[in-house]
């Protein structure tokens, strides 16, 4: 067990109603961990962006052959390979097992003939590979793709779309919340052709775009339609301001290049809606400034480092609007104050309605969500509200997201590595941040799970986030560090008693090595 693991874990659901979500990344849906490696200050890097809004003149366009052909060197075919989870077990005779012949030569088939059925040999699971795409943004060599096509990857290469050079890529930082990674390449002497960004927040519904990627491994492919919708939030992810459109996406696009009709890069393509698990006409992408605001920081940081306000916020329905005397539906409602958060101080209440944040105007909840995440912690930023029918303005100082500073920290064990039955599981102190994410009751002391990784013994005996860890092995846990230290150098069975909604429960934790 680990206080706080930079290997950090975010699964989300991937059904919408009766279609299914189909990531358009690798040929494998990789399950990979997180956060930047390394935790030294590097010269910040900048994308090159052109605001220049898109011409919009309504003169028809035969070709886009000459903005392909600007593009498509910066489109990247990425390359992974990881190691399978485990190791799978194989009689030394084959076929014993057939139900074909065991239906013939009954239950006992295979024993008496030289065979043993009980004897089994492990053997290994064959590496497996996926692909996906990337986007070269600077010329010395630093590309943005997707979280999930290099995550759980062991080795990750990059292929260059003109000379078909492949380079082996560091993978210098993920963020599962958006699913977005930083890879970089490295060559001597050699730039890169990066491609340049647009504002992405001057996309309208009905502008061209262009998908570039390597959809099913076949080769760099583009394919055209129109923005559909913006600010879209399907993926389950915690932060989620989605480009929709009809431009067609499919396995292996994932981490390609949307580009607007002057070849400007606009979003990272990453998923499509589909009953079929191909294409049609619903694919996302991760817009620009979104992806460029989590590269740079985690280039700068080591991680993503998130503004921290402390509310908890809602969306304004029209019954709403009518008791507390709104205009219209526009803004984020303030359902609860974090004690002692940014928030607090600045003199924020429930019922408090946030209209503009740091001077541009709220949407809805998840839009007030994006603004305050995408600013530095130690910032004072301007905040308009409507309290009870009148306009007040007031100044909060951010501070950085509590969860995302803890699972940052140097602590850099990975799952198995010490092989403590505990490994895999991050926990963190019940302070009022934890509390209000979790719905955790003021009474209920000891550690909070903010993090299991699966496939650990943890995961496998229903150990969930923000369940609290009260006991291990019957002795007390505290805190945190209460958690770590019981848990250090446990290599048999662990019984744990833990708090969760539903109550308190006892569960044990097995050594998969003495199971079977």
């Amino acid at each position: 067990m680990r206080k706080y693991i930079r290997n950090l874990k975010t699964r989300y659901a991937m059904t919408l109603l009766a279609s299914a979500l189909v990531v358009g990344g690798g040929a494998a849906l990789f399950e990979k961990d997180a956060l930047a490696k390394g935790e030294a200050k590097v010269t910040p890097v900048r994308l090159l962006v052109d605001e220049t809004p898109v011409k919009r003149d309504k003169q028809m366009v035969t070709s886009f052959a000459d903005i392909v052909k600007k593009v498509s060197p910066s489109v990247v075919m990425v390359k992974t390979t990881f190691k399978a989870p485990g190791a799978r077990q194989q009689f030394e005779a084959p076929f014993m097992d057939d139900p074909f012949f065991r239906r013939f030569f009954g239950e006992r088939f295979g024993q008496g003939q030289g065979f043993d059925r009980e004897r089994m040999r492990p053997m290994p699971m064959p590496k497996q590979q996926g692909l996906g795409s990337g986007v070269i943004v600077t010329k010395d060599g630093y590309i943005l793709t997707n979280n999930h096509v290099v995550e759980n990857a062991d080795e990750v290469t990059v292929q260059l779309a003109e000379s078909g050079d492949e380079f082996t890529a560091k993978v210098v930082g993920t963020d599962p919340k958006s699913d977005i990674a930083v890879l970089k390449i490295d060559a001597k002497d050699r730039s890169f052709p990066a491609l340049t960004a647009a504002d992405s927040e001057q996309l309208l519904v009905g502008d061209v775009v262009l998908a570039v990627g390597n959809p099913f491994g076949i080769g760099q492919t583009v394919t055209m339609g129109i923005v559909s919708a913006t600010g879209r939030a399907t993926l389950g992810l915690e932060y989620e301001d989605f480009i929709q459109t009809d431009a067609a996406i499919n396995m292996g696009n994932s981490g390609g290049a949307l580009v607007d009709a002057e070849g400007r890069l606009v979003g990272i393509n990453t998923a499509i809606l589909s009953r079929s698990g191909g294409n049609q006409g619903i694919g996302f992408a991760v817009p620009t400034n979104l992806a460029r605001y989590v590269m740079e920081s985690i280039i700068e940081n080591g991680r993503v480092v998130r503004g921290f306000m402390g509310v908890n916020i809602q969306d304004i329905d029209a019954g709403l609007a009518e008791k507390f005397e709104l205009k219209d539906r526009e803004g984020a409602l303030v359902a609860a104050v974090t004690p002692d958060s940014p928030a607090d101080e600045a003199g924020l209440k429930p019922g408090d309605v946030i209209l503009e944040f740091n001077g541009e105007e709220v949407r809805d909840s998840r839009n007030l969500k994006l603004k305050v995440a995408q600013v530095a912690p130690g910032k004072e930023v301007p905040v308009k509200i409507s309290r009870d029918g009148d306009i007040e303005e007031l100044e909060v100082t951010l501070k950085e997201y509590p969860l995302d500073r803890a699972l940052a920290s140097k602590d850099k064990a990975t799952p198995g590595e010490t092989g403590d039955v505990t490994d895999g599981i991050t926990v963190d102190d019940l302070n009022a941040a934890v509390r209000q994410q979790y719905d955790i009751p003021s009474h209920v002391k000891g550690a909070v799970v903010v993090d299991i990784q699966p496939g650990t013994p943890g995961a496998e005996a229903g150990l969930r986030p923000g369940d609290v860890i009260l006991e291990i092995n019957r002795k007390s846990v505290k805190n945190s560090e209460d958690a770590v230290a019981l848990s250090e150098g446990l290599k048999d069975d662990v019984l744990l008693r833990v708090w969760s909604r539903g109550g308190s429960r006892f569960l044990v934790l097995q050594n998969p090595d003495k199971l079977g």
